[in-house]
């Protein structure tokens, strides 16, 4: 609120003060419970007059707008000041300026600032990006599951191997790996077994 503001206020409370017969109202009362209601009364307008006489004679302290530069930007802070600059002289106006980080932006619209419009630089610099990406995580997901179906398959044969490997003969063992079987059988007709150069 601006001094001249503070002021009327003051000067209304004085008035209002000067206004009132407290004494003719004391003579009226009868009963005791209604002269202590009374006496509460007095005493709880006198309180509030008396801080409407110290808190708005005084002057508000002045606005750092660096502080708040610094914590909101300096972009809304600027335009928030020079709207306060611009209605500081009028006291209707000036009442509703509340502190830059609880401004709301139908405020500024109404103080007449121009908000300007929000432009998103940022979406297509990394929309692209983030399309391919997702195109590279399903071709992941789908080699992942093979590799794991691949993997659960291998598990479930060596649980099998490790269960028969007592009573499996080498007939049954080549049957489930044939290319062994061939290896084996490559190695015997080279006359090669398992040492020594290979003819």
């Amino acid at each position: 609120m601006s001094g001249s503001g503070a002021k009327k206020v003051v000067e209304t409370a004085v008035k209002a003060t000067k206004a009132i017969d407290w004494d003719a109202m004391a003579k009226l009362i009868i009963s005791d419970e209604a002269r202590k209601e009374f006496a509460n009364l007095r005493r709880a307008f006198d309180d509030v007059n008396q801080q409407l006489q110290t808190k708005f004679s005084q002057e508000p302290e002045p606005i750092d707008w660096e502080y708040y530069r610094k914590g909101i930007g300096p972009r809304l802070v600027d335009m928030y000041k020079e709207a306060y600059e611009k209605e500081e002289g009028k006291d209707w106006k000036v009442k509703y300026i509340k502190p830059p980080q609880t401004v709301l932006w139908w405020e500024l619209i109404a103080l007449g600032v121009e908000i300007p419009k929000f432009v998103d630089t940022v979406t297509p610099q990394y929309k692209p990006k983030f399309d391919a990406l997702l195109v590279e995580l399903k071709e992941a997901e789908q080699t992942s599951l093979k590799e794991t179906e691949r993997l659960d398959k291998e598990i479930a044969e060596v649980q099998e191997l490790k269960q028969k490997i007592c009573t499996m003969t080498a007939e049954e063992y080549f049957q489930k790996h044939p290319e062994l079987k061939k290896k084996f059988e490559d190695e015997i007709r080279n006359d090669y077994w398992g040492y020594g150069p290979q003819q």
